[in-house]
Order: structure tokens, then C-alpha cells, then sequence
């Protein structure tokens, strides 16, 4: 199968020659298509020009078109025929080239014999020449097809499924047989319309968790206990519909009683994990401004809540892995070994937040460290 300009152009040079338009075609156009007065028709890949020379016969002023610039002087060779003056040759990709050259009036008849499995855009092309027929104009499609085609040669052939896609963008399709080939007659170009659906829910196989990075004047962050024990930040599933850091301020607010807005929300990253198989998205959300007023309004959820300073976060008993890797990600190396995930930054473009500042956490350390180093 043939896909470059330069590869037909050789064909046509070394004298290769394709399938002879046979008996069964002539009669199936001469029946379905006969050429009306003044009618005018498009042979596009229309190579040697057999078929071209054959639509000028049946009385249609003829536009044939190739790419191949190897083809008309094979075409020239049937200078002696009398039809011959009644085609006009243009060198033109069908694809990609301007139509101007074109007839403007368009056409009673567009022939696309044994070329349309070649075209890479069929859907588009077959609309832009539908739109160039004239009134009660017909689109001829000849095509062999796939299931009697050999597989190394698939490629010049139609399956059903491409055949039905063709035809159902025509108000009338006509399918014919010729000598094994497929012949369509297609005419009245319908309007493309678009549907759009709802897609199907499918069932629950991810989870999405926001959590909320708060800290008071001080610098400590905001942690609750949770009935398992563990400290975790305020955080909740998001819901349908609902954006991010809408999610991080309702949580706050449902679980510890401090309130912010959503314009102080800011979204920092995703880190993305899979425990147990089950794939989860944890959305980083810093809070840049809000009340302290903190109290515990969900104890089914969170125990106890409290601030707790940023040097003393490494020594909690038990700390949830997406509040770690959320605090990770604001401070790096408050917390050590935390567990690793793919990671997502967003945005960490926000207002200054009062507190103590990450150099601060590091030089305590030291300090501490050499306290305890000299007993």
C-alpha cells in the first residue's frame, strides 16, 4: 500500500498500472448517475485517467484529480480519444491543498474510485465534497472490500464498520456490488450533530482526600486525634461538584471550629499513592488566613484537636502518610522518612503565613542534638 507522494509518483513512472474499470461499474454509473445537461463531475485520484475519460463519455465536463505528478503524462496517453477534451487535469493533494482550483459551481458527481481507504481524514474530506455537490449531486465511492481483500494489502480496502460509518452520513446510501467491489451512491449530506451524554458512573475505584494546613501565630500546625489513634490534619473526601479548597475550608470548619475563607485556600500539590490496591489522590490544601478559635465539633471523627509546634511534630506517637507528605511538602525535612508518592505541584504562590520559619526548626534541632550529645 502506497502512503507517500513519491511512491505513487514511482508506480506511475515504472508503468505500474491498478484494477481496469470494469463493465459492472460502467453499468452501475450509467443506471444510478447518468450525467444530467451541463452536469459536471470530480474524479479524485483519478491516476492514469481511464475513469475521468469514462465520465467525459457519459457527457459530464470532468475535473480529474491526482497527487501524483507521475500520472498525467500516463493520462496523455489517450490523447486520441475524443472525450479527452472534456477533462481537465489538475495536480492537486485532495487532503491538504487549497480547492480553489476547484470548480466554484460545484458538482453533479464526485467519484473517489479505489482512493478512499488511502485518505487519512476521511470523515472530513467526505463533508467538504459532499458540501460541493450541486443539487440532487451524488458522492460515488468504489472500494474493495476488506474481508476478500488479502491481509498484507488490508490497507486498500473498506470493512463493514468503515462502510456503515460512510453511509450514515448520507440521508440516501445506495450500496452496490461490482465484480466484487463495493459501490456506494450516496447523496444529501446530512447536518453533523453532536450528542452529548452523560457518562455512566462507574463503580467506586478511587478515592480523592483534601487536607488542610493550618498554623497560628505561633507556627503550629493544626492536628487532630482521630479514633484510631492517629494524628491526622483536617481533611474530607471532596464532594461532587466541589472545588478543592471549598472542600479544605468545610472540613476545617466541620472538624475543629475554625473558619477561613475559600479565597484563603490555596492548593499546593497532589500526591498520588495506591494502598491496597485502592487508587488514592491526596490534594494539599494551605490555609492562609483564619480564626483560631479551635474546638473538636465531630468527636466521632477527631478526638482531640491541637496545635502542635513544627519541631515536635517527629516525636507524635502515630502520624497518618498524607498528612506527612502534606507537611512534607510545606516543610521539608520536619519529618523524617516519609513515605515517598508521585507528587504534583500546583501552586505554592501564596500570602506569607505568620509563624516560625523552617531555619528556625533546623537550628533547634542542632542545638538539641548537641545538648544531648554532651549528656
Amino acid at each position: 500500500m502506497f502512503t507517500r507522494q513519491d511512491e505513487w509518483n514511482r508506480g506511475y513512472a515504472e508503468g505500474r498500472r491498478y484494477r481496469p474499470l470494469d463493465d459492472d461499474e460502467r453499468s452501475l454509473l450509467a443506471q444510478h448517475v447518468p450525467a444530467p445537461d451541463g452536469g459536471r463531475a470530480l474524479d479524485v485520484g483519478c491516476g492514469t485517467g481511464e475513469l475521468a475519460l469514462h465520465l467525459a463519455s457519459m457527457s459530464y465536463a470532468v475535473d480529474a484529480v491526482d497527487w501524483a505528478d507521475a500520472a498525467f503524462p500516463s493520462a496523455d496517453a489517450h490523447l486520441d480519444d475524443p472525450s479527452h477534451g472534456s477533462v481537465h487535469w489538475v495536480h492537486l493533494d485532495i487532503e491538504r491543498a487549497n480547492l480553489s482550483q476547484l470548480h466554484a459551481d460545484g458538482y453533479d458527481l464526485i467519484v473517489l474510485r479505489m482512493v478512499y481507504a488511502f485518505l487519512r481524514d476521511r470523515t472530513r474530506l467526505s463533508r467538504t465534497l459532499g458540501r460541493r455537490l450541486r443539487k440532487n449531486g451524488a458522492l460515488v465511492v468504489i472500494t474493495p472490500l476488506a474481508a476478500t481483500t488479502p491481509a498484507e494489502r488490508r490497507g486498500i480496502a473498506l470493512d463493514e464498520d468503515e462502510i456503515a460509518h460512510l453511509m450514515s452520513m448520507w440521508d440516501q446510501a445506495q450500496r452496490f456490488n461490482a465484480n466484487g467491489m463495493a459501490v456506494l451512491v450516496l447523496r444529501g449530506l446530512k447536518r453533523p450533530a453532536v450528542q452529548i451524554t452523560n457518562t455512566p458512573i462507574p463503580q467506586r475505584s478511587s478515592v480523592t482526600e483534601v487536607h488542610a494546613v493550618v498554623t497560628d501565630a505561633q507556627g503550629r500546625v493544626l492536628l487532630g486525634r482521630s479514633q484510631q489513634q492517629r494524628w491526622e490534619l483536617p481533611g474530607a473526601p471532596a464532594e461532587p461538584g466541589e472545588g478543592f479548597e471549598h472542600t479544605a475550608v468545610r472540613a476545617l470548619a466541620e472538624q475543629t471550629g475554625v473558619t477561613a475563607e475559600p479565597a484563603d485556600a490555596h492548593v499546593l500539590g497532589l500526591h498520588l499513592d495506591a494502598p491496597d490496591g485502592l487508587p488514592r489522590t491526596s490534594v494539599v490544601v494551605r490555609i492562609s488566613a483564619h480564626t483560631e478559635q479551635v474546638q473538636s465539633l465531630k468527636p466521632d471523627e477527631s478526638g482531640h484537636v491541637d496545635w502542635r509546634p513544627l519541631h515536635a511534630l517527629r516525636r507524635l506517637d502515630r502520624l497518618s502518610t498524607t498528612s506527612a507528605r502534606a507537611l512534607d511538602l510545606i516543610w521539608p525535612g520536619v519529618l523524617p522518612y516519609v513515605p515517598s508518592a508521585h507528587m504534583y505541584p500546583i501552586d505554592r504562590a501564596y500570602p506569607p503565613v505568620p509563624g516560625e520559619s523552617l531555619a528556625a526548626v533546623e537550628r533547634r534541632e542542632r542545638m538539641a542534638d548537641r545538648v544531648i550529645a554532651g549528656g
